[in-house]
């Protein structure tokens, strides 16, 4: 598309004779991000839109106790140190981000009065600088007014490596001014064409400043309010017990009229996605439940209840085994898996070439997920333009043991193969439910008839996901060979979503495992192509850039794709809740209602 072309359809969005959506349409085919896309719109003048309202309640309350089923109940409440999505979901509740993504990639104002844009000056044409202007008289559930003092404070806060924030790459390379009370200026130091990063969705929640001051940087941990929040949300705190329940009550103060509709919210903990989907779609027990990932064929004969209904909505979210890069058995230092060790035989590229031939995708598809889980072989899988088509799959048992007979892996006695003395033994852990299970056996079958020796391991999601740096069973840790899991996609482009594999992500003890790189892969050539994408302004470049940081990762066999998951939840059928597979599961909470 040319320039010409490209003015003529922002003239006639600018008349009204194209609608944003079908600009937006346009753009994604011509290589563009929805975000991008209404960026164009923005700097042309033309102001972001917003999403038709829906929300039928004449008053604040009265809707009774909203329950809602995480089966990985939150075992923290500090946004910061949310290092699964059960966390930050649960953290959502309470606190909230400047902007949030709806279903279709556009931003919302929560705790922002306006999106910025070129037309007002607060967005800088050039990717240097956004000026986030603040909605007024809103407070803290302690009555304390929210300010601008508190927005540079999150900055500052999670940018101190001392923290050990998972949020810290948001923000450790931007600057934020204070401009007055009610306004702060984000400073990048290179032009930014995906400004909408820092204090924006799962990543942008603000947390008070008067209450973190003095648990900032080592004491950050510390602090009362990592379990006992306090925000800006439609839900102040009532009570937590980590990975049980999260309870929290109506805010009568509300900056947004007419909301919560419900007069308190409990989020309950544990279990297992079956039963969760049980509780919402057969029994009626609950609202709504998390994460369904259950078997397709149980959830398509629960829906026939008629309580309840199944709800997809597309995402970037993806199913993955990942290879680790580290020694997960020798300790160097008082630390495992450690960034001074080479894995003893993941090291090799003919054994995870292998691996990845021996995952059959078509039937974890086929036999489990359905509708719930697409067969891939792309670690980044939507927006559609950021999907490869460059990478494929193939499960081939017998090639996969040619593969190791040719690298010199002979079967022994016991039929599992080995090489100076080395033997194809693989710890491989993941969260207990069903369909992961059922993955695990799938691999295990193929690994042992091509001569590699899989230990399962199913750990409690409550462990797995676990905040607590203390516990070596989290996935941070990853304490064994490979592990599998889904890790999800908050934003409708990839950029945030790709840090989990630059080299000073790694988790380490001592960043507190709370890096985002899990398996420790290091390479100069994934950092800078990765650099270089966040300074491109020309969208197809910087697709083709995030194009071959996938193709990186899938080609070095850094991660086996598996299945891309949308996003899948359990709904009441009276419930109006508006998903989103570019944000929390709780993102629009301060909106949902019951119909009558």
């Amino acid at each position: 598309m040319n320039e010409h072309e490209l003015r003529g359809l922002i003239g006639q969005v600018k008349a009204g004779g194209l609608s944003r959506r079908a600009f937006v349409n346009r753009m994604l085919l011509a290589g563009l991000t929805a975000p991008m896309a209404t960026q164009l719109l923005a700097i042309s003048g033309v102001a972001m839109a917003q999403s038709s309202p829906t929300y039928k309640p004449t008053k604040r309350g009265g809707g009774g106790l909203l329950k809602v089923l995480w089966w990985q109940g939150p075992t923290l409440l500090n946004p910061h140190f949310a290092v699964g999505t059960k966390d930050q979901d649960g953290s959502r509740v309470f606190y909230e981000p400047l902007a949030q993504w709806d279903s279709e990639g556009n931003l919302q104002p929560v705790l922002a009065s306006a999106i910025p844009g070129l037309e007002d000056g607060t967005l800088s044409a050039d990717g240097r600088f956004v000026i986030w202007k603040l909605k007024q008289g809103v407070t803290w559930h302690d009555g304390k007014p929210f300010t601008a003092d508190d927005v540079v404070f999150n900055w500052q806060y999670a940018k101190d490596p001392a923290t050990a924030a998972v949020t810290s790459s948001v923000y450790k390379d931007i600057v934020v001014e204070k401009l007055d009370d009610y306004a702060v200026k984000v400073l990048f130091d290179k032009p930014t064409p995906f400004w909408a990063n820092a204090f924006v969705s799962n990543r942008g929640m603000i947390v008070p400043k008067h209450l973190y001051a003095d648990y900032s940087g080592a004491r950050s941990r510390e602090a009362p309010a990592n379990l006992k929040p306090v925000g800006t949300g439609p839900y102040m705190f009532k009570e937590f017990r980590p990975g049980d329940l999260v309870s929290g009550v109506l805010n009568p103060d509300y900056h947004l009229e007419n909301r919560p509709y419900f007069d308190a919210i409990e989020m309950k903990g544990g279990g297992d996605a079956v039963s969760a989907a049980r509780a919402v779609l057969q029994t009626g027990e609950y609202d709504l439940g998390w994460n369904m990932q259950v078997e397709d064929e149980i959830l398509l004969r629960l829906e026939k209840g008629g309580k309840g209904r199944i709800v997809i909505t597309e995402s970037g979210n993806i199913e993955h085994i990942q290879l680790n890069t580290t020694d997960p058995w020798t300790e160097v230092d008082g630390e495992r898996s450690s960034l001074k060790t080479r894995h003893p035989t993941l090291s090799d590229p003919a054994v995870k070439q292998a691996l990845s031939m021996l995952v059959d995708k078509q039937s974890v598809e086929k036999y489990i997920y359905g509708r719930t889980g697409l067969a891939t072989a792309n670690f980044v899988n939507n927006p559609p333009k950021f999907r490869s088509k460059n990478t494929s799959y193939e499960f081939n048992v017998d090639k996969a043991s040619a593969l190791l007979e040719q690298a010199g892996w002979k079967k022994g006695a016991d039929g599992i193969r080995a090489r100076d003395g080395k033997r194809l033994k693989f710890v491989f852990q993941t969260s207990i439910n069903q369909p992961r299970q059922k993955t695990q056996a799938i691999v295990k079958q193929a690994c042992q008839k091509a001569g590699i020796e899989i230990e399962i391991k199913a750990v409690t999601a409550s462990v797995l996901f676990s905040s607590d740096v203390a516990n070596p069973d989290t996935y941070t840790h990853f304490y064994c060979d490979l592990q599998m899991y889904t890790t999800t996609m908050t934003q409708p482009d990839p950029e945030l979503f790709m840090v989990q594999f630059l080299s000073w992500e790694a988790a380490t003890k001592a960043n507190k495992w709370q890096g985002r790189n899990i398996t420790r892969w290091q390479s100069k050539d994934y950092d800078d192509n990765f650099k270089a994408a966040q300074g491109e302004l020309d969208p197809v470049k910087r697709a083709a850039m995030f194009i071959r940081a996938n193709d990186m990762v899938v080609e070095n066999h850094v991660v086996i794709p598996v299945v891309a998951r949308p996003g899948v939840v359990s709904m009441n059928a009276k419930l109006s809740a508006q998903m989103s597979g570019w944000d929390n599961t709780t993102w629009d909470i301060q909106n949902w209602f019951k119909e009558a």
